[in-house]
């Protein structure tokens, strides 16, 4: 038996030998010790070790070569957490602003940047889904992404409109880079020196102290959390550094799940993507639970999700980059591994802040965009298509620094815009959703 199965021989050993000792026998009928006992054992043991079809644990063992830094660079973070860097495109000289995505399954370039450019790209077959549209899109194909220390080639990257993404952050936004560029290497995302690292594939220490997640990695990384309000939830959300908020739920999962306690209020409101603007709910959930780590009285926007972009009920939606900043996140898409290590910004306050405004950067200009019924900014008198110029006596023109100022939970905020020619001097109230 032990030439053929290990398992086999053991199990009779220790099957046999207790009644013998009971009974006071022995093996092969001799009189019972303890040495020759032990023997014995040892004699059937010893061909289940050297004779069994299954192999011995690994003497040697393949393992990939370390993982070595390749490069490093700054990044700019923007309202909601989201990363800008910057890159050029192929032989163009210009230094070109992109934002780094999860929640992109490849990589992509504004349409008006690649007129600018007159980069030539082709028609295709392909459409890609955001919070507020289906479109069809161009591709350029087998182009080359230059990074500071860094070239990335043969990429293939597809075409689409961010005059929106544009115009909420302030910035001209020329592209995104999403799975493409995280598929081909190990990326560092590190918000206390606000630096990437990017790593050669490889094996790779990860430091004490975090947290390994395993998430699903198709194109966009899927990971578990537990959403706690009314009800407790272990549902699965995308992973999304591009995404500007801390959760966003679709209400097909709100209304199945009746996570929300019936008492919680919800505040009207927009939210800008790809495809454009959508409209929204803003509330908080009571808990959300990511491996180890609680974040108790998040800031949750829910919305009818028409185009199904959060894949229901496969997920419940997605956790955005006002949670996901509160780590130093390291992606490993080629071990399926995503590693958080609590930053500086770990107990950062979250913004409870509601106005009902939104406000948007163009033509150099910052205009109100949205102006909710029933909001503080309906209340102060906004319109449509004002134009801010200065907001607590701020006349930056910084869409950015208007918008911290905007969060001022309960204080009185004054507006000085241009309409109609003339200018007016309005007075709100920032609420809070808690």
């Amino acid at each position: 038996m032990a030439c053929h199965n290990g398992k086999m021989v053991i199990y009779l050993v220790f099957r046999i030998t207790p009644a013998m000792l009971c009974q006071k026998k022995h093996l092969f009928s001799m009189p019972y010790h303890p040495i020759r006992f032990f023997r014995c054992l040892v004699f059937f043991l010893i061909p289940s070790v050297f004779f069994s079809n299954r192999p011995l644990q690994a003497q040697e063992k393949f393992v990939p070569p370390p993982a070595k830094l390749i490069t490093s660079f700054p990044f700019t973070v923007f309202t909601g957490g989201v990363i800008l860097i910057r890159a050029c495109v192929g032989d163009f000289p210009d230094s070109l602003n992109f934002i780094l995505d999860t929640g992109s399954g490849g990589i992509s370039l504004d349409s008006a940047t690649c007129q600018r450019l007159k980069i030539v790209s082709l028609p295709s077959d392909k459409t890609i889904l955001g919070i507020a549209g289906v479109r069809q899109v161009k591709f350029i194909y087998n182009e080359t992404l230059h990074l500071p220390g860094l070239r990335v080639d043969s990429l293939n990257f597809h075409v689409n409109d961010y005059d929106i993404l544009s115009s909420v952050y302030g910035e001209k936004v020329d592209g995104i880079i999403g799975y493409s560029f995280f598929s081909r290497f190990i990326v560092q995302i590190n918000y206390d020196s606000s630096k990437v690292y990017v790593y050669s594939k490889g094996t790779f220490k990860y430091p004490k102290g975090g947290h390994l997640l395993k998430p699903v990695i198709a194109s966009l990384p899927i990971q578990g959390a537990t959403v706690r309000d009314g009800e407790t939830i272990d549902a699965r959300f995308y992973f999304d550094t591009g995404a500007g908020l801390c959760m966003l739920l679709s209400s097909d999962f709100v209304n199945d799940s009746s996570v929300f306690d019936p008492k919680r209020k919800f505040f009207k409101t927009q939210a800008q993507g790809l495809g454009g603007k959508a409209n929204m709910t803003l509330t908080t959930l009571k808990e959300v639970r990511l491996g180890p780590y609680r974040f108790r009285k998040v800031p949750t926007y829910v919305f009818d999700d028409d185009y199904n972009v959060t894949s229901y009920p496969n997920l419940g939606g997605l956790l955005g980059n006002d949670i996901l900043r509160r780590f130093n996140v390291t992606l490993n898409y080629d071990r399926r591994e995503i590693f958080l290590f609590p930053n500086s910004h770990y107990r950062d306050q979250f913004d409870y802040s509601y106005t009902g405004l939104g406000i948007y950067w163009l033509e150099g200009e910052i205009r109100v965009g949205d102006v909710m019924p029933d909001s503080p900014a309906e209340k102060a008198g906004l319109k449509l298509d004002d134009v801010v110029i200065a907001v607590n006596n701020n006349f930056s023109n910084n869409i950015q620094v208007y918008k911290n100022i905007l969060q001022s939970v309960g204080e009185k905020v004054k507006l000085i815009i241009k309409r109609d020619g003339d200018l007016q001097e309005h007075v709100m109230r920032v609420k809070s959703i808690l």
